[in-house]
């Protein structure tokens, strides 16, 4: 079974910045793209950002463009999210997410994912 870990969550000022990742443990799966969620309280799950392994090609959320970066390594299903100049709407639990397979509506869609992470909760304070 495929699991993905995230960690490097936490409380940070705002202005502050964090560093989450994502391993893949469990059955290795040879992944399309991968990506991050987030999940605020009575909100739904939205789109941060993603990684398309082939191309190298990465796709933001405009709310964190400029602020958030991701990168990875594909032979490792491994992701990072380097979030620099958090604000308090940042925060949420943030999801790490894989896609095996090519995306048919585009990065953004929740249901494009076949494997998900528990989640961090990352808390940014004013």
């Amino acid at each position: 079974q495929v699991q993905l870990v995230e960690s490097g969550g936490g409380l940070v000022q705002a202005g502050g910045s964090l560093r989450l990742s994502c391993a893949t443990s469990g059955r290795t799966f040879s992944s399309y793209a991968m990506g991050w969620f987030r999940q605020a309280p009575g909100k739904k799950r939205e789109f941060v950002a993603a990684i398309r392994w082939s191309g190298g090609s990465r796709y933001y959320a405009d709310s964190v463009l400029g602020r958030f970066t991701i990168s990875g390594d594909n032979a490792k299903n491994t992701v990072y999210l380097q979030m620099n100049s958090l604000r308090p709407e940042d925060t949420a639990v943030y999801y790490c997410a894989g896609a095996r397979y090519a995306w048919t509506q585009g990065s953004y869609y929740p249901d494009e994912y076949e494997f998900w992470g528990q989640g961090t909760q990352v808390t940014v304070s004013s």
